[in-house]
């Protein structure tokens, strides 16, 4: 039977504890039923996770005791980030969970030309808060133990502007007509493009290809964007990393 996993993000260290507060203690005491003695899997989101136990239960609190620590072994040698064209409602919610199960260690959400959704500066931390809590469920579920980070909402151009240099990049292309198996090899770091609804505008798509974005095309049909974003990762973790 496979351990409960949660997430903690106190600093933790072996022979500890901890308490856990909230929805998170609400989940372990009223759905999952647990109790005094149970044991289940603590991680701190830096790839460290402890083996831990139950010792006391009160109103809105649980605490556990903390075993050995152990390094988290499902995190892939591959170094992916995926900027995603916000989408509405559920689309990005659902990307977000499957690129976390997919082994993605950052999320950026960028707002584009053709973006439906608009958000202002409060907005756009409370759907960081909410997409950072989506990507903590899919750690736990998929038992990764390093929490990727989710990066404010922010304009496409913003990060175009702010790009380093040593990744390989990548962008979605209905327009393309190399595929992901003649992309050059990748040192270890892939950054990936997907537009929103409706894809990229031509300046936009533009800009990308003059910031050393190499344009794939993912068959012949076209792909929403939740599914291009899916699609695209594990063909990557398939090629340079652990698929």
């Amino acid at each position: 039977m496979r351990l409960t996993r949660i997430h903690v993000a106190a600093p933790l260290q072996a022979g500890g504890a901890c308490t856990v507060r909230g929805d998170t203690a609400n989940h372990l005491a009223r759905v999952l039923r647990l109790g005094v003695g149970d044991v289940l899997e603590v991680f701190d989101g830096e790839c460290g996770e402890y083996s831990g136990r139950i010792e006391a239960m009160r109103k809105g609190e649980v605490h556990v005791a903390l075993g050995p620590r152990n390094e988290g072994r499902t995190e892939s040698p591959l170094r992916l980030t995926l900027a995603q064209g916000i989408s509405r409602g559920e689309r990005m919610d659902w990307v977000v969970q499957k690129a976390v199960e997919l082994g993605v260690t950052r999320i950026v959400p960028v707002l584009t030309e053709r973006s439906v959704v608009r958000l202002d500066a409060e907005q756009a931390r409370s759907k960081q808060r909410h997409w950072h809590g989506i990507a903590v469920s899919a750690c736990e579920q998929s038992g990764r133990s390093r929490l990727p980070h989710i990066d404010l909402p922010q304009p496409l151009l913003t990060f175009f502007a702010a790009l380093g240099t040593g990744s390989l990049r990548v962008l979605a292309s209905p327009q393309a007509h190399a595929g992901v198996g003649e992309l050059p090899s990748a040192a270890g770091d892939v950054l990936v493009l997907i537009g929103p609804e409706g894809g990229l505008a031509a300046a936009e798509s533009q800009a990308a290809l003059e910031h050393g974005f190499h344009a794939v095309r993912l068959g012949p049909r076209v792909l929403r964007t939740e599914t291009a974003a899916v699609a695209l990762l594990a063909l990557l973790q398939q090629r340079f990393g652990d698929l």
